[in-house]
């Protein structure tokens, strides 16, 4: 019965704010400061698991692929394959949801416990419309560009890591790379990430908004909104990915 409760109150929560902004200009003023909290203070970290993770995946590649038998250019579609289709948008989205999650779940929280949300609620403000939708929005904008900018820095490490540790030649990793390239694959990815990006900045934002009790509540909040935010992105990925591959 909890589960029907906060599932109910979350949906609640949402239709509340998906209404009309009282202040355009606030609105998007608002959207714009979010973007810049979600996305772009995201790309210092993103980069440089991703670089790490493409030189990773190339260093394990190569050790499997020792065989002469097996192509050099599988080494570059493997590789690509790997960080387009589930390393950049899944695994990077896992990664945020612990940043950009529990930063949302804390700022709300800390609003909601401080009375700040009831104040604007009592001067007949829609404090779900005017807290949450910017960052549902800016999530929506962000989340994209994000794996979009992985998938390269990814790829680029791994490049870099073929060569420094002369795994394979450059061209027969760059070989690989255009060898049976889809471009929808780079659609699919940018759904599931757009998918993901909404799951974890709305569950946040829930846990965040209904914290109860002082700072070890918010505390609690902010961890509920990780491992929730990590659940439902992991039960979404199954399903996109059978819907859409499937």
């Amino acid at each position: 019965m909890k589960f029907f409760f906060n599932f109910g109150r979350y949906l609640l929560l949402l239709k509340n704010a998906f209404s009309r902004p009282l202040n355009h200009r606030y609105f998007f003023r608002q959207i714009v400061i979010e973007i810049e909290a979600i996305g772009l203070s995201s790309l210092g970290i993103v980069s440089i698991i991703s670089i790490f993770i493409g030189a990773v995946l190339v260093i394990q590649a190569g050790y499997q692929m020792q065989n002469p038998l097996i192509p050099a250019y599988t080494l570059g579609y493997g590789v690509r394959e790997s960080i387009i289709l589930e390393f950049s948008p899944t695994i990077v989205s896992l990664i945020l949801s612990g940043k950009i999650g529990s930063s949302i779940a804390s700022q709300l929280g800390t609003m909601r416990v401080t009375e700040q949300i009831d104040a604007l609620d009592i001067m007949g403000v829609n404090s779900a419309n005017f807290l949450v939708l910017p960052k549902i929005i800016a999530g929506l904008l962000s989340f994209p560009f994000i794996v979009l900018i992985s998938i390269m820095i990814g790829i680029t490490g791994g490049y870099l890591s073929a060569i420094l540790w002369g795994i394979t030649s450059s061209n027969d990793f760059i070989a690989g790379l255009n060898y049976w390239f889809i471009p929808f694959e780079i659609t699919y990815a940018v759904i599931k990430a757009t998918f993901f990006s909404f799951l974890i900045v709305s569950i946040s934002s829930y846990h965040g908004y209904y914290a109860q009790g002082g700072a070890v509540d918010v505390g609690r909040a902010s961890t509920k909104a990780v491992v929730y935010a990590s659940v439902a992105i992991l039960l979404s990925n199954l399903v996109i990915t059978k819907i859409i591959l499937g």
